[in-house]
């Protein structure tokens, strides 16, 4: 067994890693793009934020993974390594194409996929998984609605004021950049929490499914330190492809996106970081005129969104074939 949990931690902390590069530009791709504050102490910031996430708001999260999916008495740990493994080789390639992906839905599709192949669908958690997709689906939704509302209330509230407002939405990017950086931690930073822990309880390291400070410590950190490197093809898609972020587009953005994330984070719910960022950026520019909003390429990142299920589910079960067969 130590062969395979050394592998199953290599390939968390660096899926952790890889998730921290591919989704820093969710966070700080409007403070960039609005000028608010450089690039490097934007990443800087929200990495300390995101490690404290888990810290600070538990990892119900973490839970979710860990039973909310499927049955945790069938899990093997060949399973988790292909699920890691296919969530990785998705990020991968959605990162060498700038495209914004769900690592969220990278996993889950993963997780899916390895263990219909292992043990059938049997397996699958029915009520756990509707809650899941029924909130991963619902959250962008929501996110538009909510940078919809926010951007409209700001602009009745602000309908008089000079441009030197735009002062006061870039200082306030700051608090809020650091609010949503504590909300991804608080919820995309918990995803390889609950597969370790699986792995742990699988393996008989432990005997029941309580995910250990050391877990928390080493996924925040890899997070933060993937965060620290940052995607700037990513950020670029994000900060400019939609529309010419302003000030009060990245306030909204981060204000709307933060709530969201934040509320579903601190009741086990997994969203998308991505999702509802990317939204609320849409419906921040709907607010304010709805042809501002460039729907082409947001169309291609949702043709993105539909894949990522699908795919990384094949592409799990492939690889728990191939490992199995390697291994066994």
């Amino acid at each position: 067994m130590i062969p395979t949990m050394t592998a199953l931690l290599v390939l968390g902390l660096g899926f952790d890693f890889l998730n921290g590069i591919h989704d820093s530009s969710n966070i700080v791709a409007t403070m960039i793009s609005s000028r608010a504050l450089s690039p490097r102490w934007s990443l800087t910031l929200v990495a300390i934020a995101e490690f404290s996430g888990p810290f600070i708001f538990g990892v119900a999260v973490a839970r979710t993974i860990g039973g909310g999916i499927v049955d945790p008495g069938a899990v093997s740990m060949t399973a988790l390594l292909a699920a890691l493994a296919s969530a990785i080789i998705w990020g991968l390639l959605t990162w060498f194409l700038g495209i914004p992906s769900s690592a969220s839905h990278a996993i889950i599709g993963g997780l899916i996929g390895a263990m219909v192949f292992r043990s059938g669908w049997a397996v699958i958690n029915v009520a756990g998984i509707i809650k899941v997709f029924l909130i991963l689906f619902i959250s962008p939704v929501i996110g538009f609605i909510f940078g919809y509302l926010v951007t409209k209330l700001i602009l009745l509230a602000m309908w008089n004021a000079t441009p030197r407002v735009n002062d006061y939405f870039k200082k306030g990017q700051i608090a809020t950049s650091i609010a949503l950086a504590l909300s991804y931690g608080a919820n995309d930073g918990q995803k390889t929490m609950g597969i370790i822990t699986l792995g742990l309880v699988a393996s008989g390291y432990i005997n029941q499914f309580v995910v250990p400070l050391w877990v928390i410590f080493l996924c925040s950190g890899m997070i933060a330190l993937g965060t620290s490197v940052g995607g700037w093809s990513l950020i670029r898609t994000l900060g400019r492809k939609f529309y010419k972020i302003r000030p009060l587009d990245g306030f909204s953005t981060q204000l709307s996106s933060a709530i969201v994330i934040l509320s579903a984070g601190i009741f086990g719910g997994l969203v998308s970081t991505t999702q509802v960022v990317s939204t609320s950026i849409m419906g921040v520019g709907s607010a304010e005129r709805i042809n501002k909003v460039r729907w082409g390429v947001a169309g291609d990142i949702a043709l993105a969104w539909l894949l990522t299920i699908p795919f990384t589910a094949l592409l799990g079960a492939g690889l728990y074939w191939l490992i199995n067969r390697i291994l066994f």
